[in-house]
């Protein structure tokens, strides 16, 4: 397995970044509407993983998701933006990024566009969020629960066809993927 490169490295560590800040960014903003749904969430979340699927899809190699989830995690604990899953929150933040990598790896050499790939990834990883979030915390059955993950789905596939566009223009700037695999995710 090759190493990952430093211009690799540094474009995970801003899309880790990116992930985590944007959250806070539109956060206010997500909690109007699911503040009027009563429902915990699902359009945050689904904004901030949309980087890690960016980065995943630019360079895609094996535990990219995984390694960034983990990343992201760390940072997230660091920084006290645990929220209300405290010390558990790097379980939702790594069960997506394997998620991520599932999606991209299996559906790879499926015939889908990069953006359908990408929205794919980001709504799973987001209804796997959703899960781990309210496996930990919120405890939501029924009705409640089936609104909240439609939410995450939907917010999820939204954001990953756009992440999908932002990932086909950032592969020819950040160069050819590793095994020739970039311009053809």
């Amino acid at each position: 397995m090759k190493q990952w490169s430093l211009r690799e490295l540094i474009f995970f560590a801003l899309c880790c970044d990116l992930g985590l800040f944007s959250k806070k960014l539109i956060g206010p903003a997500a909690n109007l509407l699911t503040d009027a749904l009563h429902i915990p969430g699902g359009i945050g979340t689904g904004f901030s993983l949309v980087f890690l699927v960016i980065a995943a899809a630019v360079c895609p190699r094996p535990g990219c998701g995984l390694v960034m989830g983990a990343v992201q995690s760390a940072l997230a604990l660091s920084f006290g933006m645990v929220g209300s899953m405290g010390a558990l929150s790097p379980v939702g933040y790594v069960v997506p990024g394997i998620v991520i990598d599932l999606v991209l790896n299996l559906t790879r050499k499926s015939g889908l566009s990069l953006a359908e790939r990408a929205a794919l990834a980001n709504a799973l990883a987001s209804v796997s969020a959703a899960l781990v979030a309210n496996w930990i915390v919120f405890r939501l059955w029924g009705p409640p629960l089936w609104l909240y993950l439609a939410v995450a789905l939907t917010a999820g596939a939204l954001y990953g066809m756009l992440g999908g566009a932002a990932a086909k223009r950032l592969i020819p700037i950040l160069g050819k993927a590793p095994g020739g695999e970039g311009e053809a995710v």
